[in-house]
């Protein structure tokens, strides 16, 4: 991948979007983190009001989302969801938000279609890594009815475009080390590890795994007084989407405690892919990474 120094123009092919009726209903199924926030308030902005199913354990804090028609679903009753979609004549389904924490068998609510449908095809897919879980969630929701759809096609404005977003802008080192971490990103994402890479001197040194993305800023963070690394300044880390991604769910996302965690962990800038990635909470990712002397910036890749 050969990235140029000049700013490229946006990409507007690569952010799609379906058409609501005003007769359609969206219900965000919300997980941890600030992308179910994002979607219901872009949902709501556009003249849809969302219906919000909070995952029971994801969230602490429901005050934003409460706001809004919302239900609650623990994970050991998640057999529950389809009739709750059907009652509430859903038409379409947007995954939002992480989800830590497995069910705890012995609190299962068991009902015939969780014993005889959901579980089955759940426990077989855990052992396909996430990217098959959650497909294996979407083939499930969607076979009763509603159609499951990514954040980024009801709320396109969240979709990162190529490009720099913030003032200031990657030297040439940089560049250098996008292209670094983006190919191990990749790379990772193939075998279905993780979605980022850190790049310092144009040495990979460090790529994420089931800590997250937080978990990998913190390592690179303690990284910095390692011998191999004396001396060296700047470095980046890059978000990608896996190469077999399930585009409707678990894109990559950035938000401003990234840019936070980017800061202290000593690196110059932030990398997403293009067109496969979210920038959540826009101006504040951009007025923190102004504010810190970071650059955010879209990296051209495969168009969603």
């Amino acid at each position: 991948m050969t990235m140029a120094t000049t700013t490229p123009k946006p990409l507007p092919e690569s952010r799609p979007a379906i058409e609501l009726s005003a007769t359609d209903r969206v219900a965000v199924i919300a997980g941890s983190g600030r992308l179910p926030v994002n979607v219901a308030a872009g949902l709501k902005a556009a003249g849809h009001s969302p219906f919000v199913v909070i995952a029971g354990g994801e969230r602490d804090e429901t005050d934003e989302l409460a706001k809004y028609d919302y239900a609650r679903i623990e994970l050991e009753r998640m057999g529950d969801l389809i009739p709750l979609l059907k009652r509430e004549r859903i038409t379409h389904v947007v995954l939002a938000g992480g989800i830590s924490r497995r069910p705890r068998l012995w609190r299962l609510k068991p009902s015939r279609y969780m014993l005889t449908t959901m579980l089955p095809r759940i426990a077989s897919a855990l052992g396909k890594g996430d990217n098959g879980l959650l497909s294996t969630i979407v083939q499930l929701i969607e076979e009763v009815g509603p159609k499951v759809v990514g954040a980024h096609e009801v709320v396109p404005d969240l979709l990162a475009i190529e490009g720099p977003i913030t003032k200031a802008r990657p030297g040439t080192a940089d560049y250098r080390d996008l292209e670094t971490a983006f190919a191990a990103a990749k790379a990772i994402g193939a075998l279905d590890i993780g979605q980022a890479a850190v790049a310092i001197g144009g040495r990979v040194v460090a790529v994420e795994g089931i800590e997250g993305t937080d978990g990998l800023l913190a390592r690179t963070f303690a990284l910095r007084s390692h011998p191999r690394l004396s001396g060296k300044t700047r470095g980046v880390i890059v978000k990608c989407a896996k190469p077999a991604q399930e585009l409707r769910a678990d894109l990559p996302a950035i938000g401003p405690q990234t840019v936070q965690a980017a800061h202290a962990a000593g690196l110059a800038g932030i990398g997403v892919e293009a067109g496969r990635s979210l920038i959540l909470d826009y101006e504040a990712v951009r007025a923190s990474a102004d504010a810190l002397g970071l650059f955010v910036i879209g990296l051209p890749g495969e168009k969603a």
